[in-house]
């Protein structure tokens, strides 16, 4: 028999000799068949892995369906891909690592199994509608902080009975919208009620107030710049989610510094979808709709043509960030006359070189913040231009606030290592992550420009 060469030195040459020719297999009998056994083994664990793994599935099965006979409590997500509303994703946040991988609607509502409360359960939970336990009011209703038999803490929305007729649309449209997104983002929906005349939603609680609150300083003592851009790049994700990662877009509609809840490290989570739309068609460029909105908030092209896009949630965002920076309200009826629309100033003082005097009082100047403020501005520009056609998509939008949140701290930390930060009563210091660069130039010189209109 021909001598077999050299493993180590002819190992590529033999493995094609030996599928030329099975009959030069010569010394590697052995191995082969040690493979095949091998992979006869490795056979039959799988079928037997799967097997058990059908049993196990069934059982379960079995149990929940139990388990909803006797209680209709939510369970919420039963699964055990990753849970992006979670707050145990603080590390992997996206304050440090701009993602697109969000979670489909379609795989959020195959999680999350949304179902009826007890009356009882809630009455209980609030201490009887406590107005002790009453921590905001709008439109709808009162939303009241609850806990659960378990110890979960909730957020109970309860419709005022004499406006659940005019607003039954959008308790119905909030409670769909909800059940149909899952994001960290984005407030978590737990379950509903309908008892009577009691129209009830139950949704995740956060307990630190919203970000109007903040601003004002009526929680914590101020937000630095660097918590503003962190919560700016989770509203942008959250929004950038509802218009490009469910099955059909959703517009919010209703973007307000008000409508973005603050967790207790700082974490933003967009609120409030009792105006949101969702387009049956995924290709349609606008829904002609009544207009719903808050004032100072509203896409003005939207107010003019009834013609709803994804970029009027942009226009919005822009006023949203002009509020970040200056820290005033959309609208400040006592101002001077020129001061009063608060996009309006704050532009001007841009154009004219004197971005440092529309910061809020309360951020800290220097080189870094005020060169932050001035990009921050500048795309705030560009998402309140007059034409849809003009304003950049939210993704965009989140990529900027990355790389200008990125350059901000970089610059802190080389320039002033010993700086001390201020935060916020009662907030623990956030980790620092690793970050992924995106290539967009940090300088004076960078400019915005217009973004094609691709989905509006």
């Amino acid at each position: 028999m021909k001598k077999t060469p050299s493993p180590k030195l002819h190992q590529s040459s033999q493995r094609k000799k030996q599928n030329a020719n099975l009959q030069l297999v010569g010394t590697f009998t052995t191995n082969s068949a040690l493979k095949s056994l091998k992979y006869a083994a490795k056979k039959c664990v799988a079928v037997f892995s799967v097997f058990l793994s059908g049993k196990r599935k069934t059982a379960s099965n079995d149990v929940e369906n139990v388990e909803r006979k006797n209680t209709s409590k939510v369970r919420g997500v039963a699964s055990s891909s990753i849970d992006l509303s979670s707050e145990s994703n603080t590390k992997n946040s996206s304050k440090w690592k701009f993602s697109y991988s969000y979670a489909s609607s379609s795989t959020a509502s195959g999680q999350l199994e949304i179902g009826n409360f007890s009356f009882e359960e809630i009455y209980k939970s609030t201490s009887k509608f406590s107005p002790d336990n009453e921590i905001g009011q709008g439109g709808f209703g009162t939303v009241y902080k609850g806990k659960l038999n378990d110890g979960t803490l909730v957020a109970v929305k309860r419709a005022k009975k004499d406006v659940i007729r005019t607003h039954l649309s959008e308790f119905k449209n909030e409670i769909y919208t909800l059940s149909q997104i899952e994001h960290r983002n984005l407030v978590r929906l737990y379950g509903y009620l309908e008892h009577g005349d009691e129209k009830i939603i139950v949704v995740e609680y956060v307990g630190n107030g919203n970000l109007r609150e903040h601003l004002d300083g009526i929680r914590g003592e101020g937000l630095e710049l660097g918590e503003r851009l962190d919560i700016a790049i989770d509203v942008a994700h959250a929004i950038t989610y509802l218009h490009m990662y469910t099955d059909n877009p959703i517009i919010h509609r209703d973007i307000k510094a008000s409508n973005i809840l603050i967790s207790e490290n700082l974490k933003a989570k967009v609120a409030d979808f009792g105006f949101a739309r969702l387009s049956d068609d995924p290709t349609a460029t606008h829904i002609s709709t009544q207009v719903k909105g808050t004032a100072g908030y509203m896409d003005p092209e939207y107010l003019r043509t009834y013609q709803l896009t994804e970029k009027s949630d942009v226009y919005s965002f822009g006023v949203l960030l002009v509020e970040i920076i200056t820290g005033r309200h959309p609208i400040e009826p006592k101002r001077p006359i020129d001061e009063r629309v608060t996009i309006r100033w704050a532009m001007k003082m841009m154009k004219h070189g004197d971005a440092v005097f529309a910061m809020d009082p309360r951020l800290r100047r220097n080189p870094a913040s005020i060169k932050a403020v001035k990009k921050v501005l500048k795309l705030a520009l560009q998402c309140v231009a007059p034409s849809k056609q003009s304003r950049p998509r939210m993704k965009n939008c989140a990529e900027v606030l990355w790389e200008i949140r990125k350059s901000f701290s970089d610059e802190m930390n080389s320039d002033h290592p010993s700086l001390p930060y201020h935060h916020s009563e009662n907030f623990p210091r956030r980790e620092k992550n690793k970050h992924t660069m995106f290539g967009i130039e940090d300088d004076d010189s960078h400019k915005f420009v217009s973004v094609p209109n691709i989905h509006s």
